[in-house]
């Protein structure tokens, strides 16, 4: 077995992790990363910082370093302040329709194809605020830009009942 560095199924097709850290201790977080084996989250927030203690980007680099897990910020790939204002809101249509815009920026482009990279090099999570994935711009950035992946939405806080 190659040391985990080929996640892929029988079918060629990669797996790809998402989780939001709403609602999430950094405990039950790197639980839910760890059970499943992620080796690399990739933070798709715009603005990497967080009033939930241990999740802007340098301690959340930190404390996923401590457990073996990589770490990547894809500025580009995050939602602008339209965007995540919209999902406050629940308003799925406004967040998919400024998401659509930012996704066709060439500094997104770019991003998109590392993102594509990154994920076929080793087990990897996108990592977003929003627990729910449906009112999060990251399962948009899935359908839009991820081909084919098989997808595991991870909860924080119900590694529990796992």
């Amino acid at each position: 077995m190659g040391g985990g560095r080929n996640h892929q199924s029988g079918s060629g097709e990669v797996k790809l992790f998402t989780i939001g850290y709403e609602g999430a201790t950094m405990d039950s977080f790197l639980a839910a990363l760890t059970r499943v084996g992620v080796e690399q989250v990739i933070d798709v927030r715009q603005l990497p910082l967080s009033r939930r203690p241990g999740f802007s980007k340098t301690p959340l680099a930190a404390a996923l370093a401590e457990r073996g897990i990589g770490y990547v910020h894809l500025r580009a790939l995050g939602t602008p302040k339209p965007g995540r204002d919209a999902a406050k809101k629940g308003d799925r249509a406004t967040l998919e329709t400024v998401y659509a815009g930012q996704l066709e920026l060439p500094e997104a482009q770019a991003a998109a194809a590392r993102l594509r990279e990154l994920i076929a090099e080793r087990p990897s999570a996108l990592l977003c605020f929003e627990r729910e994935p449906g009112m999060c711009h990251r399962t948009l950035l899935i359908a839009a830009e991820v081909e084919g992946a098989e997808v595991e939405d991870l909860f924080a806080d119900a590694i529990s009942q796992a």
